[in-house]
C-alpha cells in the first residue's frame, strides 16, 4: 500500500515538475474543436485539468473502496467475534450438560448398586437362615440317629460304651467277652 502510494506521489511530482517547466507552452491557446463547437483555448491546460479530475476521481474512488472494505472487515470481524461467543457459549453449555449427564449417570449407578447390595444381604441373610435350619435339622436327626443306634447296641447285648478324655480310641467294655482289640480301637 505505501509502496503504491508513494509511486502515485512520485508520478504526480513528475507531472508536475514538467508541467512547471514546460507553462508557456502549456498556456499557449490554440485552435481547438469540440465537435459543434469550435474555440481558441490551451490545449496542455485542458489536458493538464483534465488528468487533474481524473486523479480526483481515481482517488475518491480509492478512498471509498477502502472505506468500504474496512467497513466489511469491522462487520465481519464483528460477526466473527460473535460467533465466537456463541461457540464458546455452546461449548461451556455442552460441558455443563456433560457434567449434568454423568452426575446423574453416576447417581443412577450409586442407587442401583445400593439396591444389589440391600438385595444381595437380604439374600445372604435368608441363605444363613436356611443353612441354619439345616444344620439344626442334620443336627436333630444325627442325635435321633445316633440315640436310635445306642439304643439298639444297649438292647443287643448290654455292652457299654466309654468315652475316653484323653486323645485316644474308644474302648469298648463287653460283659463276659473281656477286652477286645479292633483296627484302630482299643477294647477292655
Amino acid at each position: 500500500m505505501r509502496a503504491r502510494m508513494l509511486f502515485l506521489v512520485l508520478v504526480i511530482l513528475a507531472v508536475a515538475g514538467f508541467a512547471a517547466q514546460n507553462w508557456p507552452e502549456i498556456t499557449r491557446p490554440s485552435s481547438l474543436n469540440f465537435g459543434i463547437v469550435q474555440a481558441d483555448a490551451p490545449m496542455g491546460l485542458i489536458l493538464l485539468t483534465l488528468l487533474g479530475l481524473t486523479l480526483l476521481v481515481f482517488l475518491a474512488t480509492t478512498a471509498t473502496m477502502r472505506t468500504q472494505s474496512l467497513y466489511e472487515t469491522r462487520q465481519h470481524a464483528k460477526a466473527l467475534n460473535a460467533q465466537r461467543d456463541l461457540a464458546e457459549k455452546a461449548e461451556v453449555s455442552r460441558f455443563t450438560d456433560l457434567r449434568q449427564l454423568l452426575d446423574g449417570h453416576l447417581r443412577d449407578e450409586k442407587q442401583r448398586e445400593s439396591i444389589v447390595q440391600a438385595e444381595m444381604e437380604k439374600t445372604m441373610a435368608q441363605h444363613q437362615r436356611e443353612l441354619r435350619n439345616q444344620l439344626e435339622q442334620m443336627y436333630h436327626l444325627l442325635t435321633s440317629r445316633l440315640t436310635e443306634m445306642e439304643r439298639r447296641i444297649d438292647t443287643r447285648g448290654g455292652a457299654r460304651v466309654e468315652r475316653v478324655e484323653e486323645i485316644g480310641p474308644t474302648r469298648v467294655v463287653e460283659p463276659g467277652l473281656g477286652v477286645h482289640s479292633q483296627p484302630g480301637r482299643e477294647r477292655v
